[in-house]
């Protein structure tokens, strides 16, 4: 094993100690020789290890007294919620409580994409999203599609929704939110929640009403509305399940298996 992985490694065991809990905001990080001690590594490793923490944003060095660590759930930016979110990934029920934000923050920015997109002047001529949307569905149909390369290609299409309405701070956080899910399989896995077919079909019906003169009526936009939301909880209900949280809000083994 080589000391890049050795760093990374021992510094996210050390960060996912500061996202549990275990080690308490204010106090201090181990020292470089008891991180050493405890690891069976050399001092200067330790210290590129500490050094890590500080560059994710977990802990401040103070000269003379140490490394503080900060209260991250509290301070800490998109950056650390990333990894918080990753790292959260042993307990059920944090990770789940994280990952039904990072879905309320998405289906926000989405929906405001889709709908805003839809009811604008459009500049964009909508047969540009059809290469995308036709390689979506080579994926779908595929025997076994691959939910990653699926999510790529949607969240590209969002983020192209968003670059023509001039949405560049929407499009920041939807690309920082594309990054966390990505980083786990299982929120990557519970955006499938339902059929990728259907995701393909939502995909052509909004290319149909953008390729319209008519526009859609009030009633269908809330029809959309209400659907998008439903999809939603679908998706968390799914990650919740592929975690191990029960509906009660107990846990259960992790359905790693299923699809």
């Amino acid at each position: 094993m080589g000391e890049r992985t050795v760093v990374a490694d021992v510094a996210d065991e050390l960060a996912r100690r500061v996202a549990s809990g275990q080690y308490s905001p204010g106090g201090l990080m181990p020292s470089v020789r008891q991180v050493a001690d405890e690891f069976e590594l050399n001092r200067a490793t330790a210290q590129l290890i500490l050094g890590r923490l500080e560059s994710y944003g977990f802990v401040d060095a103070h000269r003379g007294k140490g490394f503080v660590i900060r209260d991250v759930r509290a301070e800490g930016g998109v950056d650390v919620y990333r990894r918080l979110f990753r790292l959260s990934m042993p307990d059920p029920e944090t990770a789940a409580d994280m990952f039904g934000h990072i879905v309320d923050e998405e289906r926000g920015i989405a929906l405001e994409a889709l709908l805003a997109y839809t009811g604008s002047e459009r500049e964009i001529d909508p047969a540009e999203f059809k290469t995308d949307i036709d390689e979506l569905e080579t994926l779908a149909r595929g025997a076994d599609p691959d939910p990653e390369q699926m999510l790529r290609l949607e969240l590209g299409l969002l983020r192209r929704l968003l670059t023509a309405l001039g949405l560049s701070v929407q499009r920041a956080v939807l690309n920082s939110i594309g990054e966390m899910v990505l980083e786990v399989p299982e929120a990557v896995r519970a955006y499938f929640a339902v059929s990728p077919d259907l995701h393909v079909l939502v995909w052509r019906a909004l290319v149909a009403v953008w390729e319209s003169d008519a526009g859609p009526s009030e009633a269908q936009l809330a029809l959309f509305e209400d659907l998008f939301g439903m999809y939603h909880q679908k998706v968390v209900a799914r990650f919740e399940e592929l975690v191990g949280v029960d509906s009660t809000g107990g846990e259960v083994l992790p359905q790693v298996a299923s699809a």
